[in-house]
């Protein structure tokens, strides 16, 4: 059997019958175009109606291998089917491959020189004939404008944006490198009735030195066989080539060529001026004996004069070539210290100024001094560049220094050796920078316990950020203080071996004494939780209960409170918190600090606000000494820079706890958020948790996601449904895979296909994750209903369709269902199609007053079996275990965000299994959604229950496309 065929039958072993059947398809409609023809290497172009653009298969017939870039998940795509049914029927007629017509006509290129650069004039070969192209090309595939159909490539789409709307007007010399480069994947472009190929290599001239009579002469001369043909343009053979450093030789060579002489006594400028500056932008050749030789690929680097007298250290920073230095940078001109002439490297000299003054706040020939905290704080930094430059500290000469640590009354820790002292903060700042050497005291250099430092210098470094003047520990960090006495084998205070329970999961915590007024039978892990709470109140320590939605953390929030306490909560969530007090604590006052004749109850036991007022109030709100803060669904205050959350961080509270069943949703920046809030300072400043915490959990740092576990678990106690309430129903989680039709699916790739490119400008130019997010929106859109688009409308969508067909088969099963969307235009689409199957449904969103009216319509028995509920306005703050059912219109990449919408009707009070459906659309961006939604789970188990840490990247939003 010959070997295409036997790869065809290997194709079809591996494809699935779906795969195999559309492949077949494709080949009987034409749709395959061979590329190249190899024994070993076979290259085809498949062309699907829904994309604009072919998919590129190759196949290795003696290898029994094939690829093809569409980037689907099957071992056998049906690209790779239609390419292997197509070359083995040719192989078998002893044919070359052939080349598709229910493609279209192929687009050729003419260009010409004009004044203004080059006229581009765009064809369609059709049957031998040029027909010539006077609309865009996404206007003639969108049918907006009469035209040929068009057989369009990527290099295609690419001119087509580079020309925009007005595709015959001239391209200037500032878009030729642009032009050349796309047209290099192009098969059929011309020059002046001349076929061409185009490069976006840049060609420069080339500059030759040459002895003279009395000196050395500079000669710049044009490419070798270039000329240039058009403005910006320059022809080589049969190549146009984009025609670079213009103010050297000019967009037409016609300054070239061109030559300057310099006598012997400039010389020396020539060399360490002259010769780098060309070397770095053009070829240079150099004949002449009377230079040093130019060498390339030296790299710039940072020499570091460090000194240091009593608590003053100074230190001057100079960027050099070569090691020893053979060049000096001073500002714009590098001085020639001797040996060879190294070619500047403009681009890194640019990186190191910002990596210095980035990292150590320098510049360049400028020499620094500083003193005291601040001569610490440069020490630490310094620490980073040591081991790059030895010659800085002489190793050999390092003083071996030991560490003592003493806890008896507060924290007091020393450094030294030989008599020599070291600053504790300055060598923890070290050692966490990769270094083994310190400045000591007085001058010279210390080394480091890196063993001893190894097993307790992260701990110890996080009591000396926390340790106020005096040496005293806050009460947060005592817990630590306890555990390193225990490592080290020291004395522990009373006070410390008390507070060991917290570091020691929990146990040994003491029974607390319930209210007398408390009328709620507590679960057994709400009473551990409320033990917990009340340990943490009379120790002074703020607290985040993160216990899973609906297992009770009102309860037992209300079980601890003492004192005047004021409870800041979402506005949706206030009247559950009246009821909810008025029914677990009677004994009691409450008052509500909400409206527009708002006041505040001095007597008031429990006063219940909002988030929006204590942003509006907080100037009031602050001044009183509240005896407990609770902030409820405290996930508000995620972002600390928003105003919400600068307003609570400044409310006073001898106690503060966080309740929230998502302490974090997309970056650990959240659960900083919150431990700012409960206890300032225990995490460090925002960018110093960033730094020695954030950065590295997120790039899958194992080792520190443990310390962050470790540092943070006596405040945070979190238990999931699963694991404390096995009585719970169980919850079921599927997906509802949806196929567009073909209408949805044109209108979806037109979208990406626009989108596609956006992102990736924006991503790549440095564009924030939140702006790309953005510019994804209309593809999700797209994925549910075309309707949502503008200017596009649809009467139905085959989501709709999938979503009503399961909802009326769970209601005719005696089921109930909650159906959830981001969008309430969605939700405004799915009402009809409710209506006209005969399903009976009520709707809360932001614009319902009255949502407990809506909730009990829901939960009666009698009331609509279906509640249409928006994702903002619902997810939060409800019971409605009268669903079994919870349908998720569209998928969104914070999957907290979603399971809070899920556990509307899975939580304490359920009876009945529940079903969680999540409506994808199949092959569009919301499958790579649930993948991504993957990745955020697993960074908040990183930081909260020892998951592997994942960060979510640029490439993942990437990967949303493809």
């Amino acid at each position: 059997m010959a070997a295409a065929a036997e790869l065809r039958d290997a194709i079809r072993e591996a494809a699935s019958s779906r795969a195999w059947s559309q492949g077949v398809t494709l080949a009987r409609e034409d749709r395959v175009s061979g590329k190249s023809q190899a024994p070993a290497e076979v290259v085809v172009e498949v062309r699907v109606p829904t994309r604009p653009t072919p998919y590129t298969v190759v196949l290795y017939p003696l290898d029994d291998e094939w690829d093809c870039d569409c980037g689907s998940r099957e071992a056998a795509c049906s690209h790779a089917c239609a390419a292997a049914i197509v070359t083995a029927d040719a192989e078998a007629r002893g044919e070359p491959l052939p080349i598709s017509k229910a493609a279209g006509a192929p687009i050729g290129y003419r260009l010409a020189s004009e004044s203004a650069g080059l006229a581009v004039t765009r064809v369609a070969v059709v049957d031998g004939k040029e027909v010539v192209l006077t609309e865009a090309i996404a206007t003639l595939m969108a049918g907006r404008a009469p035209g040929p159909k068009l057989a369009t490539t990527a290099a295609d789409l690419l001119v087509d944006q580079l020309l925009g709307s007005r595709p015959t007007v001239p391209i200037g010399a500032d878009r030729i490198d642009r032009l050349l480069t796309v047209l290099a994947d192009a098969t059929d472009v011309m020059f002046e009735g001349e076929r061409v190929r185009t490069s976006g290599e840049v060609q420069v001239p080339r500059a030759i030195l040459s002895d003279a009579a009395d000196g050395v002469v500079v000669r710049l001369e044009a490419p070798t066989g270039a000329r240039a043909v058009a403005l910006g343009v320059a022809q080589i053979g049969d190549t146009l080539y984009p025609i670079g450093a213009v103010d050297l030789g000019g967009a037409w060579f016609e300054h070239l060529p061109a030559e300057q002489r310099f006598p012997a006594r400039q010389l020396g400028a020539v060399a360490s001026t002259m010769v780098p500056a060309l070397a770095a932008r053009i070829p240079i050749e150099i004949r002449t004996r009377r230079l040093p030789s130019v060498a390339r690929g030296i790299p710039p680097r940072v020499l570091l004069d460090v000194t240091q007298r009593g608590e003053t250290i100074s230190v001057l920073p100079t960027v050099v070539y070569g090691d020893p230095p053979v060049a000096r940078i001073d500002g714009d001109r590098m001085v020639h210290l001797g040996g060879e002439v190294p070619v500047r490297d403009l681009d890194a000299e640019q990186r190191l100024r910002h990596r210095l003054r980035g990292e150590l706040d320098l510049l360049p020939g400028r020499r620094v001094e500083a003193s005291g905290r601040d001569a610490f704080e440069l020490q630490a930094k310094l620490a980073r560049w040591l081991r790059a430059d030895a010659a800085t500290a002489d190793v050999t000469r390092a003083v071996p220094l030991a560490i003592d640590v003493d806890v008896s009354d507060g924290l007091v820790v020393s450094i030294s050796g030989e008599g020599r002292v070291a600053d504790p903060m300055a060598a923890l700042r070290a050692w966490q920078a990769g270094a083994d050497l310190v400045a000591l005291d007085g001058g010279g250099w210390g080394a480091l316990p890196m063993q001893w430092l190894a097993r307790h210098g992260a701990i110890l470094g996080d009591l000396l950020a926390a340790r106020e003047p005096g040496g005293r520990l806050p009460a947060f960090a005592l817990p630590d203080a306890a555990r390193l006495a225990g490592e080290l084998g020291v004395d522990v205070p009373m006070d410390l071996t008390r507070l060991r329970a917290l570091a020691d999961d929990f146990d040994g915590i003491p029974p607390a004494p319930l209210p007398p007024g408390l009328t709620a039978e507590l679960r057994s892990y709400q009473r551990r939780g409320v033990d917990w709470l009340v340990f943490c109140r009379d120790a002074g320590l703020g607290c985040v209960l993160a216990d899973d939605m609906g297992l009770g953390k009102t309860v037992q929030a209300l079980a601890a409170i003492r004192g005047r306490t004021l409870v800041v909560c979402p506005t949706s969530v206030a009247p559950n918190w009246q009821s909810e007090t008025a029914r677990f604590r009677p004994d009691l006052q409450i008052a509500l600090y909400h409206g527009s004749r708002r006041k505040l109850v001095d007597d008031a036991d429990v006063t219940i606000t909002t988030y929006p007022i204590v942003r509006n109030d907080i100037d009031a709100l602050m001044e009183v000494a509240w005896d407990t803060v609770i902030l409820d669904e405290a996930q508000a205050i995620k972002n600390p820079d928003s105003q919400i959350a600068r307003a609570a961080y400044r409310l006073r509270g001898e106690w503060r706890v966080s309740l929230s069943g998502t302490p974090i949703e997309n970056r650990l920046d959240e659960l900083w958020s919150q431990l700012h809030f409960t206890n300032p300072g225990l995490l460090g400043a925002r960018v110093d948790f960033r730094d020695r915490w954030a950065t590295a959990v997120e790039a899958g740092d194992a080792d520190t996601a443990a310390r962050l576990r470790a540092r943070v678990r006596p405040f945070v106690m979190r238990r999931l449904k699963r694991e404390v309430a096995p009585e719970l129903p169980p919850r079921t989680e599927a997906v509802l895979w949806v196929e567009l039709d073909d209408d949805e699916r044109t209108a979806y790739e037109a979208i990406r296909a626009a989108t596609q490119r956006d992102v990736v400008e924006l991503l790549a130019a440095g564009g924030g994750v939140l702006a790309a997010l953005e510019a994804l929106l209309r593809l999700r859109q797209a994925a549910c209903h075309r309707g949502l688009l503008p200017g596009q409308s649809a009467d139905g969508s085959s989501k709709l369709t999938t979503l009503v067909e399961t909802v009326a088969a769970a209601v005719a099963a005696g089921g109930k269902a909650l159906v959830f969307s981001q969008w309430t235009s969605l939700l405004d689409r799915v009402e009809p199609v409710l209506t006209a199957e005969g399903l009976g449904f009520t709707r809360l969103d932001g614009s319902t007053r009255d949502r407990a009216a809506v909730v009990a319509e829901f939960q009666d028995p009698g009331g609509p079996p279906v509640m249409l509920l928006s994702l903002k306005a619902g997810g939060t703050g409800l019971n409605l275990t009268a669903a079994d059912h919870v349908f998720l219109l569209d998928p969104w990449w914070n999957p907290a965000v979603e399971d809070q919408a899920a556990d509307r009707a899975h939580r304490i009070g359920q009876d009945k299994p529940v079903m969680i459906y999540r409506l994808v659309a199949r092959d569009t961006v919301e499958e790579r959604v649930l993948a991504l939604q993957d990745k955020k789970r697993a960074l908040a188990a990183a930081a909260l229950d020892g998951g592997a840490a994942l960060a979510i990247t640029r490439d993942d939003l990437l990967d949303l496309l493809r």
